[in-house]
């Protein structure tokens, strides 16, 4: 039987606990859901902040998103931008998780840095390298002094080297993120596995393949869903490289919702559109996620 004392802290103990999770449930509650229902109720209406009160207008504005060219490019950029960086960004996650899966303080250090871009400011992101990737910038003038390019590259005055540039840039900011997250799954394959493989003849390759891949298939599934998860909800670091030009070809959803809503005062268009993305982004991650969890089993 538990001393008395034992049982005291115990309960104060869960008690704790309880308040911590009753404290995240409120939290939870006022910051997501309720503002979530209070955007989908504004999708049916013709809120605008700059009229009082606001009509009832039922589908009117999910009516009107069909028609939308811009909504409608916007979303083809944001859905190619969070394929497109997804997949570069854990392949060059993976491949520096590999390279730094040391002890040595160097490699402790490297770390670091490999994850510096992921705590940064996408403002401040957005800002250096807007800075690098002018005419006159750090780039072309390197580039200029190796002889590789003549005349000045216009990386964000030209609509697909602007695109280019956009996903080069979120795919180095994902970049910490993911190697981060290899980084602690390869830190956690039990090195029997290794030796068990080396002596039954297998190649540093067949090892990847057959030992790594496999240990690191759950980090995969966690690391693919956040981070396209991340890119489609972009938006402060197109806004502040791009503003979505030139000719809104690297505009985003998200930055869509806020033009509709602060720009042109259409509080219930931009709501549908945030209803819409929400929904898409759901079933995307829902998606890749049961297709991956199914891969682990495969594996």
């Amino acid at each position: 039987m538990k001393p008395l004392s034992h049982w005291f802290r115990d309960t104060s103990q869960d008690l704790g606990l309880r308040l911590i999770a009753a404290l995240g449930l409120l939290l939870y509650l006022v910051f997501i859901v309720v503002p979530v229902f209070m955007s989908l109720r504004s999708s049916f209406t013709d809120e605008n902040p700059l009229k009082s009160g606001s009509n009832w207008i039922g589908f009117g504005n999910y009516s009107e998103m069909l028609h939308d060219s811009q909504l409608r490019t916007s979303v083809v950029f944001t859905l190619l931008l969070a394929a497109g960086v997804t997949v570069v960004a854990n392949l060059v996650g993976l491949a520096f998780a590999l390279l730094l899966d040391r002890t040595a303080l160097s490699y402790r250090v490297l770390r670091t840095v490999a994850f510096l871009p992921q705590v940064v400011s996408g403002v401040i992101v957005g800002f250096v390298w807007k800075t690098i990737l002018t005419q006159d910038g750090l780039l072309n003038t390197v580039l200029r002094s190796l002889h590789l390019v003549h005349t000045p590259v216009d990386w964000l005055g030209k609509p697909h080297l602007a695109q280019f540039s956009v996903g080069v840039v979120v795919a180095w900011v994902l970049s910490g993120f993911t190697t981060v997250v290899y980084l602690a799954a390869l830190q956690n394959i039990p090195q029997e596995l290794y030796d068990a493989g080396s002596i039954d003849g297998a190649g540093a390759a067949q090892q990847f393949r057959m030992i790594t891949l496999r240990m690191v298939a759950p980090a995969t599934t966690i690391s693919v869903t956040i981070s396209l998860i991340t890119v489609l909800k972009l938006y402060d670091v197109i806004q502040v490289l791009t503003s979505g030009g030139p000719a809104n070809a690297t505009q985003s959803t998200a930055q869509y919702i806020v033009k509709m809503a602060f720009t042109n005062d259409r509080f219930g268009y931009a709501s549908s559109i945030a209803m819409f993305l929400l929904a898409l982004s759901a079933v995307i991650a829902l998606s890749v996620t049961s297709i991956l969890r199914r891969r682990e089993v495969d594996l």
